[in-house]
């Protein structure tokens, strides 16, 4: 078992998600950073307790659960869409990945996997160019952002029908959860908000938990948890076959392209705020 204490400030003091909120039993344990906490819901919301039984800070947002397993040194991220009038949430459930929860993200953030893993849905060939995009972080190393990116998509949305350009903007508010903006095939000029929720198990696991804020009223909600859970069972079999298994913060461990400019500020930010675990810091 992970000795909490060992971990850094900046890991033990996040927000993590735990469960989805409308499936969760009353009580419950799980595993986070290689720890079991236990969850239980009272009439004044959700409690948790550390393996020691220290209790620990625990809210609901989003549809889900989450916990601080130490002293929070931040409110969870903002994300107003899911508070905005006409939208749909979907809770889609988790995905066990035997991987590093900050692969996980970053394969996310990746557009140029598209044509080649989730083909015939997200990307085809030849359309397999990455356009230039922008990326930033925002001031005070808070967020990351990568904005103006645009990929043909022979099926953008299960609401869409047929292909289209679409507009793209990514948002990592934590280090690891990501949310992604896009185009809205029955609503132009607004966006699907798509995110992804991931707990890590220990360093080489975790269980992702993906989550929806849509304007589709039609489309049944088995529909959208099933097209969205085939996007990550297609993802899996990736993830779990990478090496090195932990994220490689060292440059000089990997070759970047123009087209991972997301991915390398991703590491960068991590690196900066002293957020390894799951990653490796040297070069092999």
């Amino acid at each position: 078992m992970t000795d909490l204490t060992a971990l850094p400030a900046v890991t033990l003091n996040d927000w993590y998600c735990v469960a989805m909120e409308v499936t969760a039993p009353d009580a419950f344990d799980t595993t986070l950073l290689g720890a079991t906490f236990y969850v239980t819901r009272t009439a004044d919301g959700w409690q948790a307790t550390r393996p020691d039984g220290t209790p620990c800070r625990c809210q609901t947002r989003y549809d889900h659960i989450w916990l601080c397993p130490g002293t929070p040194d931040r409110d969870l991220f903002a994300l107003p869409e899911a508070d905005q009038s006409g939208r749909r949430p979907v809770p889609c459930g988790a995905v066990r990945v035997a991987c590093s929860p900050l692969r996980a993200v970053e394969n996310f953030l990746d557009i140029a996997h598209f044509p080649f893993v989730h083909t015939g849905i997200l990307g085809s060939e030849p359309h397999t160019e990455v356009y230039r995009y922008e990326v930033e972080i925002t001031e005070g190393d808070a967020e990351v952002w990568a904005t103006k990116v645009r990929f043909y998509q022979p099926q953008a949305a299960k609401s869409a029908a047929g292909g289209i350009e679409t507009d793209y903007m990514y948002r990592v508010p934590a280090p690891m959860v990501s949310v992604l903006y896009k185009t809205c095939p029955p609503r132009p000029g607004e966006w699907d908000v798509i995110a992804i929720f991931v707990q890590p198990l220990g360093p080489e696991l975790c269980d992702v938990w993906p989550w929806m804020s849509l304007f589709d009223d039609e489309t049944p909600q088995e529909a959208l948890i099933q097209f969205q859970q085939t996007i990550f069972l297609q993802d899996r079999s990736i993830l779990e076959n990478q090496v090195p298994r932990l994220l490689p913060l060292d440059p000089r461990m990997e070759v970047p392209t123009r087209a991972d400019l997301t991915s390398v500020a991703y590491r960068r930010w991590l690196k900066a705020r002293g957020a390894t675990y799951g990653a490796t810091l040297e070069a092999l």
